[in-house]
């Protein structure tokens, strides 16, 4: 069981940081903080975080997807975060689907099995694209959007940051 205190901890310490949500799971009880409530586009880093109990132990995550247009690139997100703003402009029917969280980005679910999705790969709602390591806890980030992914604009075992665009999917 978490302890009261124990949470409190790690909320006043993510409202003085710039993490914006973490999963936890202790002595059997799994809870998940986030500043950004599930299916928000987006919120002021300042928000107060929402603690979400998550119901079924082992879970993978499942991530919002940002609209059309949305831009993934912010301070500091490397390489794969720039000219998101051109490419969602310029691609009218692309969405972008960026990190609900700051960890570290894989293709596969093993080093020898094959990639989720390639660019041409068709998708479907649920379809798994990738994994997403945060604190020793794999979440799967699953397609929220039925179409062809078209770019993959991270490389396996990469440090992804909240926000970044991962994916560039033309939807159906």
């Amino acid at each position: 069981m978490i302890e009261f205190e124990f949470v409190e901890k790690l909320i006043r310490s993510m409202d003085a940081s710039s993490i914006d949500s973490i999963e936890i799971e202790r002595g059997g009880t799994r809870i998940r903080l986030a500043k950004t409530p599930p299916g928000a586009a987006s919120a002021p880093m300042n928000s107060a975080p929402v603690v979400q109990p998550v119901a079924t132990p082992g879970a993978a995550l499942v991530p919002p997807v940002a609209p059309a247009g949305a831009s993934g690139s912010e301070p500091g997100s490397g390489a794969a975060g720039r000219g998101s703003e051109e490419a969602a402009s310029s691609n009218p029917g692309w969405v972008d689907v960026t990190s609900p969280m700051v960890g570290t980005f894989y293709r596969s679910p093993s080093p020898e099995a094959p990639a989720f999705v390639e660019p041409g790969s068709r998708i479907t709602r649920g379809d798994p694209l990738c994994i997403i390591e945060a604190m020793k806890l794999m979440n799967e980030l699953e397609a929220e959007v039925e179409g062809t992914v078209r770019e993959v604009l991270v490389q396996n075992g990469e440090p992804v940051e909240y926000g970044q665009v991962l994916f560039r999917v033309e939807s159906a």
